[in-house]
């Protein structure tokens, strides 16, 4: 699955201000969204 994590508005706006409803509300949803993980694959293929 390809994700589009990295030009999401919301991820950028959460990571603008990490203390909103909006940033809480975001962090939230990425213990189950499955873009989320296969972004954070990714990035991990990337570092190696």
């Amino acid at each position: 699955m390809e994700s589009k994590c990295g030009s999401c508005k919301w991820r950028a706006k959460a990571e603008k201000r990490p203390g909103s409803l909006s940033a809480r509300l975001w962090r939230w949803h990425t213990r189950w969204c499955p873009g989320w993980k296969a972004y954070q694959r990714e990035l991990a293929s990337l570092k190696k």
